[in-house]
This record gives structure tokens, sequence and C-alpha cells, in this order.
């Protein structure tokens, strides 16, 4: 799509915007850390990744492509036998997540003419409350740049006063803002609230005037709970909901179901926007997953499917089954 004819476009420009607020992703359990801060490290040291093919088929729409890294600091202690001593990813053995950790995250958002840019520098810490809980806190340092390329915008009725600022121009924006979080945490469950863009952008922003409003707070609470059925199986519930001034809610839901810790299978559903079917493979310390995403309602005008798929690979490996059991170690 070398051109984009602005009122047909209006719709999903105004989709794109929103996505600029409230990212959307179907296997949001894996990344807990980019929504809020105090979970960096809840894994450990650990890589991530995914890519995001939104409408797929539908040239120029949504793609997504996020990478990051945390690091747990007790992980750089040398020892001897440093698997022997890694606190395994068991929930039966009550890890709650690294005492102190930093991650650093990057992810680049395009859509038609529009990129966003994201990075994220964060940290996360614990103290332990009991044997079995712990709080947990963190902050992150942003940066965000958002471009919209107006020379690709064409509008029906040439000098049309509601463009003239955008059509043409290399709209640009970027800020550094703050995030902050925390959370309960525990060996099979957490629950998390985290407000990004605390400042709105007021920290430092540059860029184009009529474009600012991009941005703005937003609010964010997650849970999840992960337990044994049987020996064999395992189950796991994650949720998350969204809010700002602009977009308003957004409250999502995620179910798998696990075989012996290792191969799962699930759905989801996204308030008024997404069902997704997805399934993945947890090795000791690779986790491989692929979603499939079908819009309902509000989304279905854009009749396409969305296609994700992401990598994981941790230091800490799972704990190896004892008399046959399987306890849930991943989200």
């Amino acid at each position: 799509m070398n051109k984009h004819i602005i009122l047909p476009f209006l719709m999903l420009f105004a989709m794109a915007t929103q996505a600029q607020s409230i990212k959307h992703v179907s296997n949001f359990s894996q990344y807990q850390q980019y929504y809020n801060p105090s979970l960096t490290g809840y894994e450990g040291t650990v890589a991530k990744t995914f890519y995001r093919n939104q409408w797929t088929g539908f040239e120029d729409g949504p793609k997504t492509i996020f990478l990051s890294g945390e690091m747990d600091l007790s992980d750089l202690k040398g020892t001897a036998n440093k698997r022997k001593n890694f606190r395994f990813r068991d929930s039966e053995r009550n890890y709650q997540g690294a005492k102190h950790a930093f991650g650093l995250s990057a992810l680049q958002d395009r859509f038609g003419p529009s990129t966003e840019t994201q990075l994220f520098l964060s940290y996360g810490t614990s103290v332990r409350l009991s044997n079995k809980l712990s709080i947990r806190w963190g902050t992150a340092l942003t940066y965000n740049n958002y471009r919209l390329d107006g020379s690709t915008l064409v509008v029906d009725q040439d000098g049309d006063p509601r463009y003239e600022e955008v059509q043409g121009q290399d709209n640009r924006i970027s800020k550094v803002d703050v995030n902050l979080g925390l959370a309960l945490t525990a060996g099979n469950y957490y629950l998390g609230y985290a407000m990004q863009d605390v400042t709105k952008g007021d920290l430092i922003t540059i860029g184009d005037d009529h474009i600012q409003n991009v941005y703005t707070r937003k609010h964010l609470v997650q849970a999840g709970y992960r337990a044994s059925v049987t020996e064999q199986f395992g189950v796991i519930l994650n949720g998350i909901y969204q809010y700002d001034q602009r977009v308003k809610h957004s409250t999502e839901a995620q179910l798998k179901v696990v075989y012996q810790n290792m191969l799962w299978v699930g759905g989801g559903y996204r308030r008024d926007l997404a069902y997704n079917l997805a399934a993945g493979v947890n090795f000791s310390q690779l986790r491989i997953s692929y979603a499939y995403e079908t819009p309902v309602r509000e989304a279905s005008s854009i009749n396409k499917s969305t296609n994700e798929i992401g990598l994981s690979y941790t230091l800490r490996p799972s704990a190896t089954a004892r008399n046959g059991s399987y306890a849930v170690s991943f989200w």
C-alpha cells in the first residue's frame, strides 16, 4: 500500500492511535515485565521475544516485534555448581522471583504510515513477607518515539483544513517518562498494579504539538494463578485490565491446560475485540508459543486474523518430576 486514502483510513488510524496507548498481546502473561516493572526478574534471568502480525493479509496492517532481557543479579555470583544452586522455576519450591533484577526491553509497532519505537530500562526488587509470599516493587525509565509519515496520506479534497497539519509532513514526537509497579507474588499466583507514563509525557517531550496527545497515563492490573490438577495435568489462568482516559477500558483473560509441565493449549478473550487460541511447548529452559486471534464485535469490521509467535529462554531450568508428579512452572 504505497498511498493511504485518508477517509477510509481514518477508522484504521484511530485503531492505530489506540494501539499506541494500549498494547494487545495474545500471550500477555509471558511478558509481565513489559506491563509492570515490579515483575522484572519474576522468572529469573530470561530472554524473551515475540512477533505479532495483526490482520494478516491486510497490506500495511499492524506488525509488532518485541525483545527483552532480564537479569537476576544473584545469577552473577560465581559457584562451583551453578545449576545445582539455581532456585528452580517450580511452584512447589515457592520461587517468588529475583530479589534484585534489571531488565532491558525494546518494542517496535508499525501500522501503515505510523511507527512507534519503545525502550524500557527496568528494575524490580522483592521483600519476603513470609515463606510463601513476597511483595515486589519496580520502576522503569522509558523512551518512546512516534512517527506519522504524512507524505503517504491522500485526501478526497485538496486543501481540507482538517488534515493540513498532518498531510505531507514528517510528524514526529519523542518522550521520556517513568513507569511504576507493585505486586504480590507467591509460588503459584501473583497480583500486580502498574502505572505507565506517569507524567503523561511531561518529563521530557520533543516533537510536533499537534500529535502530543498520542500518550496519556495508563493503569494496569494483572493477576495469575497456576496449579496442578492431577499428577500429569495442570492449569494456568491469567488476566489483565488496562485503562486510560482516552481508550477507557480493556479487559482480557486466558486459560491454559498443561500436560507434564511441557505441552499446553489454551484460549483467551479480549472483551469486545477478539478471541484467541494458543498452544506451546515448554522445554527445560526454552519456551515456544503460538496464538491465532480472531476479531469480534467492535473489531470485526476488519475481517482478518492475527498470528503471534513467541520465544523465551531462561537460565533457570524447570525442576524434574518427582514421583511422577509435574508442577506447573511457567505462566
